[in-house]
């Protein structure tokens, strides 16, 4: 069940998910959309928030058409993405005519949706042959303490659930297909912080959850021996795309 209050949560903090929240890395975009004849391919990112993924794939050269239902994350969007406007519109009501796409992208998002509807309105929206490609940003929880700020922030996500989760898009798709890429970013403990008050967990929870959340986390990356006493910490991801081919 999709919790809707968690799934639009995040346009409060617009300005500081689209500073925080990590890049997708070249290699694993460019793998999601391997295969597409023509350039520039034309992409649609749904559920783009603030155009993460969007401003990855229009470095590549790609046409890019951003759909976010959220207005606090499409007016960062149009921000942070010059040249860009996104549209209003969910995954579920795509405001575009049948075939417009090549490929369909979803970065950090395709947990929210509504499976089923999704899956037929992107269908209609590709091509014969084109390609639906969610993408996940999940942390390395093989490193002990990403496991760590994982359990302290409540994150749910990671490599393996996802793969295990989602094992096909429906009857209009082919096989999918797992690609992994690892990455990291470099951050200050208030870095750290700041990212987690991006998350959807701590932007609905209680104020005093938010603040036990916080106290952990400060005492997390004081007092752990990989983190104490550093200015800056390496916070690796690995990045899951799951691809498959419209038939």
């Amino acid at each position: 069940m999709v919790d809707h209050t968690q799934a639009l949560s995040f346009g409060a903090a617009a300005a500081e998910y689209d500073r925080f929240r990590p890049h997708y890395p070249e290699p694993a975009l460019r793998w999601a959309l391997d295969g597409l004849t023509g350039t520039p391919v034309r992409v649609v990112d749904l559920g783009a928030g603030t155009g993460i993924l969007t401003r990855g794939v229009l470095a590549l050269g790609h046409e890019v058409t951003p759909v976010e239902p959220d207005p606090g994350m499409r007016a960062q969007l149009d921000t942070t993405t010059p040249g860009t406007t996104a549209l209003a519109g969910s995954a579920e009501a795509v405001p575009l005519p049948d075939g417009a796409a090549d490929a369909v992208l979803v970065g950090q998002a395709y947990h929210w949706f509504d499976r089923d509807r999704t899956h037929a309105e992107i269908a209609r929206l590709l091509r014969p042959g084109g390609t639906f490609a969610p993408v996940w940003n999940t942390r390395d929880e093989r490193v002990g303490w990403v496991a760590e700020l994982g359990r302290i922030a409540h994150m749910g996500e990671n490599a393996g659930n996802v793969i295990e989760r989602y094992t096909d898009f429906g009857p209009e798709f082919q096989p999918i297909e797992v690609g992994e890429f690892s990455h990291s970013t470099t951050l200050t403990p208030d870095d750290v912080v700041a990212l987690i008050r991006t998350r959807s967990y701590w932007l609905t929870a209680p104020a005093e959850d938010r603040r036990k959340v916080e106290r952990e986390l400060r005492e997390l990356l004081a007092t752990h021996p990989d983190l104490a006493g550093r200015e800056t910490v390496e916070l690796p991801y690995r990045t899951i795309v799951l691809r498959a081919r419209r038939r």
